[in-house]
């Protein structure tokens, strides 16, 4: 394996090239820079593919893609994880934009046994649209979102005090420290190839959105001796707002509940089958 990344950041994404560009320009602001690009596609659209021939990456990119036949997100991060050049694997989605030192805090609390894990603030349409313009906009949405914070007014915004970036250098550096993480979102976490070995990969039996990319990993890594770290505040995300194509997750939490009652932490189905 490549030494020569210290990350390799994996953009799960579908279809929205107009998202994806924003979040690839936020990348190009990290404060660390020595990452791989792998832009995971559940599908083989054509225009995503003509975005990523002509975007200007500064970065070295690998494009996957497979079959549009549904759901399989799954899939898709496993064939990912087999192409990343790093030991150190970060997770974002494609409809999510990154805080400068989001990479830099992912880096800095990785470890053999830490699975990194933060939340995002989801932005109403009118700070989505902002950040859709320029993603330099991100430090006047943080200003918006700390004053909505103290008048109370948060006007269609989701978990708005994950918003704001906390140095942990400054005097409020304490806080941090103290927002833990119970659970893991696939949109912004953080482990070692070594951690997604132990326990197979993503587990590809689930075939429908949440649970099976993200919760499922939770209790799996924590059979495995694995332990969440959190990096709330830190390693900050904004949640391109979207209508949500939520579904009824009952059969995924039966999958689960039945895999934790047969003590199925190492998968069937992953990275091997």
């Amino acid at each position: 394996m490549s030494k020569q990344y210290k990350a390799s950041v994996i953009v799960s994404v579908y279809s929205n090239t107009a998202a994806l560009k924003v979040v690839l320009d936020s990348l190009k602001l990290q404060t660390e820079q020595n990452f791989e690009i792998i832009i995971s596609e559940d599908a083989e659209h054509e225009h995503m593919k003509v975005f990523c021939q002509s975007y200007d990456f500064i970065h070295d990119v690998q494009h996957l893609t497979q079959p549009d036949v549904g759901w399989r997100k799954n899939q898709a991060l496993n064939r990912a994880i087999r192409a990343a050049k790093s030991d150190w694997l970060i997770f974002i989605d494609g409809d999510c934009v990154l805080h400068p030192r989001f990479v830099e805090f992912h880096l800095k609390l990785s470890g053999e046994k830490n699975i990194v894990a933060g939340k995002r603030v989801k932005l109403n349409d009118e700070l989505s649209r902002l950040l859709l313009q320029d993603v330099a906009n991100y430090q006047k949405i943080e200003r918006m979102l700390l004053r909505k914070i103290f008048l109370g007014n948060k006007k269609g915004i989701g978990f708005i005090e994950e918003g704001v970036f906390i140095n942990p250098a400054s005097l409020l550096g304490f806080i941090p420290k103290l927002r833990r993480m119970h659970q893991l979102k696939g949109c912004n976490m953080s482990f070692s190839r070594q951690a997604i070995e132990a326990i197979n990969g993503f587990d590809e039996e689930y075939v429908l959105p949440a649970i099976g990319e993200d919760i499922d990993l939770t209790w799996r890594f924590r059979k495995a001796g694995y332990h969440l770290v959190s990096v709330r505040n830190l390693a900050v995300q904004y949640h391109l707002n979207h209508k949500e194509n939520w579904i009824d997750q009952s059969e995924n939490i039966q999958i689960m509940e039945r895999k934790q009652r047969n003590n199925e932490f190492i998968c069937k189905n992953g990275l091997n089958q």
